[in-house]
């Protein structure tokens, strides 16, 4: 299932948690519950469903001397097959200047668009 299959999926309040992690890029537990304004338990059980959705990762940590969890967005794989054509990579991936006259360009379209899907 993709991530953005999953993602829908969830529910208000787990859509909240994840986009807070997301947008935070970490957050110990003891303070996303707070700052989703919901119950210990309550924000205990959204980090749970999202680490058992694959959305997070969840590590034990010592935070302000109380024990607790680190909650931070799980790796995404990326999907370079969009920057290919055949076997050959977009010639304007790296480059500063981008030059749409090229014989890189102009061949890379070609091979995109004999390519077979």
């Amino acid at each position: 299932m993709s991530v953005s299959e999953l993602e829908s999926e969830l529910s208000a309040d787990q859509r909240a948690g994840l986009e807070l992690i997301r947008e935070t890029g970490g957050i110990h537990q003891s303070d996303f519950w707070k700052e989703l304004d919901v119950s210990s338990r309550k924000g205990s059980r959204i980090a749970e469903a999202l680490e058992e959705s694959g959305l997070i990762q969840r590590e034990d940590a010592v935070y302000d001397g109380h024990n607790t969890y680190y909650l931070e967005p799980a790796p995404r794989d990326l999907d370079f097959s969009l920057l290919m054509a055949g076997d050959m990579l977009s010639p304007f991936i790296g480059e500063e200047e981008i030059d749409a006259q090229s014989d890189a360009f102009s061949q890379w379209l070609m091979n995109l668009a004999y390519e077979e899907y």
